[in-house]
């Protein structure tokens, strides 16, 4: 997501309940200042949505419009929006009419001005995921000055981040999670993680045209959804993610 500086925060944790008036468009003075000098963290929809509308495969994409960024808790691999080399470090798909790929941005864009978090918490029932809500106030918006009034549920719903949040659940489940051993991820398994979760078109040769299927024993009705099917393809991701961090045994290794 776009990551604001802890003094744009404002402490209060929201509900999805919880009201606030905002409105961004042509006519207010800051338009398209919340797109420079920050960093945007890509989900793998994100990366479908947006390579898709370019016309790019996710490996183009990529190299062009990203840079890889290590997580430090928990040494997972993150892509972020590659920012112009401009005064401004301006976002490459924002002009001055607009983002040029609105209806296919990324989810944390989406949410703006409100930022969405999650909490891990220790329960008699184990480890649960407890998502919260925050405004994000820089000083120079002025879209809080508008008087179309939002609650966090109603807003989300018309910035279209509901079928966002639900695909990019397990993957954000995933991120939260360390190696159980303890110890940061080698460059082997980040390299894997990165290539399930953002590359793609690439995960898909790797699964067909390597000795990964001489490995693992993947039912036939699973592979034909892959191969057309880029959200199920996203999704196998997910299990060979949590695979390869011993989170779950996802697969069966092929009896020899």
């Amino acid at each position: 997501m776009p990551l604001p500086s802890m003094k744009d925060v404002e402490p209060a944790q929201l509900t999805l309940k919880s009201r606030f008036k905002f409105r961004c468009h042509p006519g207010v003075k800051c338009f398209t200042k919340c797109c420079s000098n920050i960093n945007i963290m890509l989900t793998p929809y994100d990366i479908i949505r947006m390579k898709n509308r370019l016309g790019m495969t996710s490996s183009e994409f990529l190299d062009k419009y990203t840079h890889m960024d290590i997580d430090p808790r928990t040494s997972h691999p993150i892509a972020l929006i590659k920012m112009l080399k401009d005064e401004n470090k301006s976002c490459p798909f924002v002009t001055p009419d607009g983002c040029t790929i609105y209806s296919d941005r990324p989810a944390n864009c989406r949410y703006y001005p409100i930022g969405q978090g999650t909490w891990r918490k220790s329960t008699e029932k184990g480890i649960v995921n407890e998502e919260f809500y925050f405004f994000i106030k820089e000083s120079y918006c002025l879209g809080y000055q508008e008087d179309t009034e939002w609650t966090v549920e109603s807003w989300r719903k018309d910035q279209g981040v509901d079928l966002c949040d639900e695909l990019n659940k397990e993957w954000k489940e995933i991120q939260l999670r360390k190696d159980p051993t303890g110890k940061p991820l080698d460059p082997g398994q980040q390299s894997q993680i990165y290539l399930a979760s953002y590359d793609l078109d690439t995960f898909k040769k790797f699964i067909f045209e390597s000795k990964f299927l001489d490995v693992f024993d993947i039912p036939d009705d699973e592979l034909e959804k892959i191969k057309t099917d880029e959200i199920a393809l996203m999704k196998f991701g997910f299990k060979y993610i949590k695979y390869i961090l011993l989170i779950e045994e996802t697969f069966k290794l092929k009896k020899k």
